[in-house]
């Protein structure tokens, strides 16, 4: 699969220009043209509602093979307004995909190159698919071997990626489980272990908005953390910061009503690897932010 090392741009909704989301995305998007990283808005998602777009974008497997699962999870079941049309926006942008009718969202989808990442929660999405069925069929469609961790039950979104992170070579970065959860931290390590070195975090303290900080966006060797006016950013960027030494990060101020909302960057962008025109490496500042 492709890995978020590999790719080379990022897009994300023009509902993000809105006035709750203005400021974090003026500053993740003056960062993103410092550093060269082209960058675009999806079309068709100037809504407010569209901005989690790593959930309703498909999962990039190859260069040339995008597959989009069902977005349909229970959390937007009274909630229709939350869902774009992704067929629109994929014509739009003349992307061709292959549908299945699993329920996935892009936030339970951690690319590890020859494994991925996910939640049992596929489980619970899914009855009408056979367990091993289900995980058979992932492994075709993705092209990778599935690794289950368990859900946190005190996240309604049921997402890997407010809790375990991709470093590379056979490598994760753990959340902060040690400071709050002993029980779930041995079952995330005990389903980890089997297949991957893992490096924990670790702040001393219970922080219900700890998961935000492993949700970072991560393009190439960029990694554009999310922060927030508490005690425990500095912490985050800088175990994140040793945890990546291939890379160079970045905070990414102002992210506050972002993670207030329940997501935070990588949840509000969809990085992909494609073939980069000349005029994608200058990018302007819209006005707007």
């Amino acid at each position: 699969m492709i890995t978020d090392f590999d790719t080379n741009k990022v897009y994300l909704a023009k509902g993000m220009t809105s006035e709750n989301y203005v400021d974090a995305t003026g500053h993740l998007l003056g960062t993103l043209h410092n550093h060269k990283i082209s960058w675009n808005f999806l079309p068709l998602t100037a809504s407010p509602f569209h901005i989690w777009t790593r959930d309703y974008m498909p999962v990039q497997v190859r260069k040339d093979k995008l597959v989009r699962f069902n977005y349909s999870p229970d959390y937007l079941k009274d909630n229709p307004e939350y869902k774009p049309d992704t067929y629109a926006i994929l014509s739009a942008l003349g992307l061709q995909v292959m549908d299945s009718d699993i329920i996935i969202d892009g936030g339970n989808v951690i690319s590890c190159g020859n494994k991925v990442i996910m939640t049992d929660k596929i489980f619970r999405e899914n009855p009408h698919y056979n367990h091993n069925t289900l995980i058979d069929t992932l492994g075709q469609l993705l092209e990778a071997e599935t690794v289950l961790i368990p859900e946190d039950y005190y996240d309604e979104y049921g997402h890997a990626d407010g809790m375990v992170r991709y470093v590379g070579e056979g490598h994760v970065i753990l959340n902060n489980y040690c400071d709050f959860d002993k029980a779930m931290r041995k079952k995330l390590l005990d389903a980890l272990r089997p297949h991957f070195d893992i490096t924990e975090l670790h702040y001393g303290a219970y922080n219900d908005k700890s998961w935000a900080y492993i949700n970072f966006l991560h393009v190439g060797h960029q990694i554009f953390i999310p922060m927030m006016d508490d005690k425990f950013g500095e912490m985050a960027f800088r175990q994140i910061d040793d945890a990546f030494p291939q890379c160079k990060c970045h905070p990414i101020y102002h992210c506050e009503s972002i993670v207030r909302e329940g997501g935070a960057l990588n949840c509000s962008t969809w990085n992909v690897l494609v073939d980069l025109q000349e005029e994608d490496n200058i990018q302007e500042l819209p006005k707007t932010v």
